[in-house]
């Protein structure tokens, strides 16, 4: 299964959420793994629209699993303050 979705970044927080991005936590990028994504990737555009794309056997399942982690409460809380 191909996922593909879009999110806007806040445009005066661009650059620090690239900057974000260039270092995801390897538990963070491990749960990733762990929970069948795939080929996981993220296009920003400069006025802060996101794409994001990846494959999975079951999404509903992979979001399910991924709620288990911790690590992941605690990325999106430090990462919800980037979108409107």
């Amino acid at each position: 299964m191909r996922i593909c979705f879009l999110l806007k970044v806040r445009p005066d927080r661009v650059e620090e959420y690239r900057g974000r991005h260039a270092s995801v936590w390897p538990e963070l990028q491990q749960a990733l793994r762990e929970t069948g994504r795939k080929n996981y990737s993220l296009f920003l555009r400069r006025d802060g629209v996101l794409v994001g794309y990846l494959e999975a056997e079951d999404f509903a399942r992979c979001c399910a699993a991924m709620k288990q982690y911790s690590v992941n409460a605690r990325w999106q809380a430090e990462m919800s303050p980037f979108f409107e």
